[in-house]
Formats: structure tokens, sequence, C-alpha cells
């Protein structure tokens, strides 16, 4: 009974210790008797003593590969370092255990030299300015090149691309002089729009005192005219009237003789009136007068 009760426990034991559960995002390799057998995905298994182990546990989340800086020749004979990071997960753990001895020393050749053969296709100014197509064109080729091995590569990133510290300082002083310019060509703008603003101003200025200058003298006129419409206005009502009180020839001879008189306008030392004048009754003492005057 005690040997019965034994065995029960052995065995119970022993198929305790052979249960596994697979966590979440894992899978197990499952070999028997030397060959795969199985992959086990989430959940509780059960592996038959001594026949079965777990061959490789492989995590499916993905993973990131940051490899160090590989020296680099450019088309132009430009020696630079690129370091590469990448981004890739298991699709297949049968191949990913079977495949390949070391996936990631074999993803980290790969990838230095694929990056070897786009950058050597590529001028300078042309790695730096195609970061995009280069991880585009890296991505295509090693998810190809990685698919015997159960891979997949999501993602191909340049992390750092570092020239020659001769090429840098040269870079420096272009993007240094292209600031320069820059700076010179908005000053430039500036000036000429301050210039312009300037003239428009005078421009305006001139216009508005020519105009005013025109609007003053056509008051000028305006005022000018009316004067003398009102003078001959006045003339006219003036001979008007006279007409209406039908004066006489001595009247009208004496009226002469006042406007001689205005005319003098106290300045004049000699006056010479006509005969007309000089006949008129009476007129003797007044011409004597007007000529101590």
């Amino acid at each position: 009974m005690l040997a019965i009760l034994i065995i029960i426990a052995l065995v119970v034991i022993i198929i305790a210790a052979n249960i596994r559960v697979v966590p979440q995002a894992n899978a197990y390799v499952i070999e028997r008797l030397g060959a795969y057998q199985a992959t086990w995905g989430t959940g509780i298994h059960f592996k038959i003593p001594i026949i079965e182990r777990i061959a490789n546990r492989i995590t499916l989340k993905e993973r990131v590969g940051d490899f160090p800086p590989q020296p680099v020749i450019t088309k132009d004979n430009v020696t630079m370092k690129i370091d590469t990071v990448i981004y890739f997960q298991v699709t297949d753990p049968k191949l990913f255990t079977y495949g390949i001895v070391n996936p990631m020393a074999a993803i980290e050749n790969l990838t230095a030299t694929t990056l070897r053969n786009i950058i050597g296709d590529l001028e300078l100014d042309q790695t730096l300015t195609s970061r995009d197509i280069i991880n585009s064109k890296m991505r295509a080729i090693l998810d190809e090149a990685t698919d015997p091995w159960g891979i997949k590569i999501n993602r191909v990133e340049l992390k750092n691309i570092i020239p020659p510290t001769a090429i840098q300082d040269a870079m420096e002083r272009q993007m240094k002089a292209e600031r320069e310019r820059r700076e010179s060509i908005l000053r430039a703008e500036g000036e000429k729009r301050s210039a312009i603003l300037i003239a428009e101003g005078e421009r305006e200025s001139v216009i508005l005192r020519a105009d005013a200058a025109r609007q003053q003298k056509i008051k000028e006129a305006e005022g000018e005219a009316e004067a003398l419409l009102a003078v001959q206005k006045a003339l006219a009502d003036s001979i008007k009237l006279l007409n209406e009180a039908a004066p006489t020839d001595a009247v009208v001879k004496l009226k002469a003789l006042d406007a001689f008189r205005a005319a003098a306008d106290g300045k004049a030392t000699k006056i010479i009136i006509p005969s007309e004048i000089q006949g008129v009754a009476g007129l003797a003492s007044t011409v004597k007068e007007l000529i101590k005057e």
C-alpha cells in the first residue's frame, strides 16, 4: 500500500513538473526525441517527460535592434559612419529556431552589407537628403532576406549619419554662408520696401500740395470773378439809374469832373480837362481847388 502511494505521488509530481503555461505573446518550440514536434501557443500544455523537451522559448513581441555605426563609402568617395535601428518581430517560431544559428548577428551583418550597397550608389548630398528612400530600400531588402528565418522587418531607420570632420566643417561654413545670404536678401528687401514707401509718401505729399495750390487758385479766381461781376453789376445799375433819372448835360459834365477828381485821388498836381467841361458855368473855382490839391 505504501509503495502504491509513493508511486502515485511520483506520478503526480512528474505530471505537475511537466505542465507548462505559455504566456501571452510567446511561443514554445517543442522537440520529441530530437525532432521538431510542435509550436505551443498561449495557454496550458503538457510535455511528455524525457521524450519531449522545450527547444526554444520565443517572444512574439516587436523587437528593436540598435547596431553600432558602420563605415560606408559614398559614390563620390566620402567615408562616413552610419548607425541603424531595426524594428522586427518573429512570425514563425519554427523557422526562427531552425532557420539560422544566430539571428541577431545575421541581421546585423545583413544590415551592414545592405547599407554599404545602397550608400555606394549615392553621393554625399543624396545620402544626407534621402533618408526616407534609404530606409524604404533597406526595409524591403532585409524583409525579403529574413523571410526564410521567420522574421518580419517592420521598420528601418538611419539613426545617425556621421560624416568626416572636414566635411562637417565645410557643411557648417556652407550653412553659415547661406544664412548670411538670406539675411542680406531680407535686409535688401526691407530697405527696398522702405524706400518705396518713402517715395510713395513724398509723391502723395506733392500731389496733395499741388491739389491744395490748385484749389486755392480756383478759389481766388472765383473770388475775383465774383468781385468783377459785382463791380460790373453795380456799374450797370448806376448807368441804369442815371438813364432813368435823365440827367442834363451839365450834370453829366459835373459827374465827369467828379470822376477826374477821384482819378487824381488827391495826388495829381495837374489835370487836363476837356473843353466840354470847361464851358460849364461855375466850374472855374472847383478846378482851381483841384489844382491846389
